[in-house]
């Protein structure tokens, strides 16, 4: 029969004796396993580990051979020897309209193989070496027209400098996008003092290294010959041989030369133009300056460029002659070919 009176004494301790013993076994398994009673706590601030990485594949060499180990990457582009050509008529007009088969290219005395055509009109980097000597007094401001002509023939990807100079170069307008930007530089061009036309050849030609178009070229504007400079005629043509931009000149000339650097200024323009693959115009009047400033930049504009590899692997670092030819289609007059004389050969 049940009662709901008290537990006997027995039942009471018997009670007691086990709640001992469970305490006890759980002081146990807390002093055995201590970092059980952190477990709560951790969940608080979890801690996701990432992902482990995949491995990456190795590059699929047999879709690009310029991978493999055994060759260095770029080289392709490095060995590919880029030539561009002009050619105009016997009234100095541009041919265009011409293709692959038109040209014939030469090494020293071997044919090439021409691996590249294209007649596209490339972004361009461009520069203007502009003479404010004392001798352009009367001309400055008809030269300052061409400037700014020549310039208004650049597509919105060209990047165009202006290096000025006189007694000494000075960057007058770094690369620039900015017609507006340069013409207002040239307000403060005034004519004076000698001619460093080497030094100012020198500063545009280390200026062109900053250029990010891989076509590229300076203008030369000029009423004389040097008689300022720091550097020689040599050591600036030694440049301009080395380096891949072309180069081209306005010669604003007078008839009769007062001193013997004016006398040689059209001989040393022309030297350094062409054998860049440019030309030099000389001139009888300012006023010709914005017609011939803007055919040079159309000129630019219609370019042939032709790419071979060479077949001399020697890294030497000679200078190794470039010669064009054409063979024209029938019932074209003559024709004129303008373009680089040669290139030193790597030296590693």
């Amino acid at each position: 029969m049940l009662t709901s009176g008290p537990l006997p004494l027995v039942a009471r301790e018997g009670r007691a004796l086990v709640r001992g013993r469970l305490l006890v076994f759980i002081l146990l398994v807390l002093i055995a396993c201590p970092g059980l009673i952190w477990a709560q706590g951790e969940e608080q601030n979890v801690h996701v580990k990432p992902l482990p990485q995949p491995t990456p594949k190795p590059p699929d060499v047999s879709s690009d051979p310029s991978l493999k180990t055994h060759t260095r990457p770029m080289k392709v582009d490095v060995d590919l020897v880029l030539v561009p050509v002009t050619i105009t008529d016997d009234w100095n007009r541009l041919v265009t309209g011409l293709e692959r088969d038109n040209f014939l290219l030469y090494e020293g005395k071997d044919q090439m193989d021409i691996r590249h055509f294209s007649n596209e009109d490339a972004p361009i980097s461009l520069g203007v070496i502009f003479d404010v000597s004392g001798s352009m007094s009367n001309k400055i401001d008809k030269a300052k027209e061409a400037v700014v002509e020549f310039f208004k023939t650049a597509n919105p990807q060209d990047e165009f400098f202006l290096v000025s100079f006189s007694e000494r170069p000075e960057l007058l307008a770094d690369f620039t996008r900015s017609v507006e930007d340069v013409q207002g530089r040239l307000v403060y061009a005034v004519p004076k003092g000698r001619t460093s036309l080497l030094d100012a050849i020198y500063l545009g030609m280390n200026k062109m290294r900053d250029g990010h178009n891989s076509k590229k070229a300076l203008l030369i504007i000029s009423d004389g010959g040097d008689n300022r400079s720091r550097y020689t005629e040599g050591e600036i043509k030694s440049l301009v041989k080395e380096a891949d931009v072309q180069i081209y000149a306005i010669g604003i000339f007078d008839a009769f030369a007062a001193t013997q650097e004016e006398r040689l200024g059209p001989e040393l323009l022309s030297e350094i133009t062409e054998v860049t693959g440019g030309r030099t115009f000389s001139i009888d009047s300012p006023s010709e300056l914005t017609d011939v400033a803007t055919k040079i930049g159309i000129e630019l504009r219609n370019q042939y460029v032709l790419g071979y590899r060479p077949k001399n692997p020697t890294k030497d670092g000679k200078w190794r002659k470039i010669k064009v030819k054409l063979l024209p289609p029938k019932g074209l007059p003559q024709l004129h070919v303008y373009s680089k004389m040669g290139y030193y050969a790597p030296t590693e």
